[in-house]
């Protein structure tokens, strides 16, 4: 499930800085442009930050694996 999740981080970071610069070099005569690439690179952006949260904490070593089991000492 990690491998699948690093997958989609990396997707969904391409895409929030491709449709950031895309956003960012609209010409102010194409408004629709420049909101339809604001909003697909929030959304990417969102979806990237969700999937990194999810990976750190998944990969903490100090993070207990059951409700019953004592953290490993580092």
């Amino acid at each position: 499930m990690a491998k699948i999740v690093a997958i989609l981080n990396v997707i969904a970071w391409s895409g929030f800085w491709a449709f950031g610069y895309l956003a960012l070099s609209a010409e102010p005569a194409q408004s629709g442009q420049m909101v339809i690439s604001a909003l697909l690179a929030a959304l990417g952006g969102g979806t990237g930050m969700i999937a990194y949260l999810y990976l750190m904490r998944h990969a903490d070593p100090r993070r207990p694996r059951a409700p019953h089991s004592k953290p490993e000492e580092v």
